[in-house]
C-alpha cells in the first residue's frame, strides 16, 4: 500500500520559514519523480517544485526563488524548505509521487497558513 505522509505545516508570520517533509512508503522511492503541489482556497492545484529520480529539480512560479526542494532516497523522504513566506503562500501543500507510467500517488496534505 502506497502512503505519502506530509508533515511540517503550521501557522507562520510573513517573512518566516517552514520546512515541509513527505515520508513515502510502499514505493521504490528512488525511481519516482517527487513533487510538491499546493492548493489555495478556490484555486486549482499548482506545482510548487519537483525533483526527478536523477536529482534534477524544477520549480513552478509559486516556488521559484524562495523555496528549495530536496530528496533523501535513503530515508524515502522529500522535503521543501520555504523561506520568506507570504500570505499568498497560504495553502494546503501536497506531496505526490509520479511513476513513469500510470497515475501519480498523492498524500492528504499539510496546511500552511501565513498570517500576522
Amino acid at each position: 500500500q502506497v502512503r505519502l505522509v506530509e508533515t511540517g505545516g503550521g501557522v507562520v508570520q510573513p517573512g518566516g520559514s517552514l520546512r515541509l517533509s513527505c515520508e513515502a512508503s510502499g514505493i521504490i522511492f528512488s525511481i519516482f519523480t517527487m513533487s510538491w503541489y499546493r492548493q489555495r482556497p478556490g484555486q486549482v492545484r499548482e506545482l510548487v517544485a519537483e525533483v526527478t529520480s536523477g536529482g534534477i529539480d524544477n520549480y513552478g512560479d509559486s516556488g521559484r526563488g524562495r523555496f528549495t526542494v530536496s530528496r533523501d532516497n535513503a530515508k524515502n523522504l522529500l522535503s521543501l524548505q520555504m523561506n520568506n513566506l507570504k500570505p499568498e503562500d497560504t495553502a494546503v501543500y501536497l506531496c505526490s509521487a509520479w511513476p513513469t507510467y500510470g497515475s501519480p500517488y498523492w498524500g492528504s496534505g499539510t496546511r500552511v497558513t501565513v498570517s500576522s
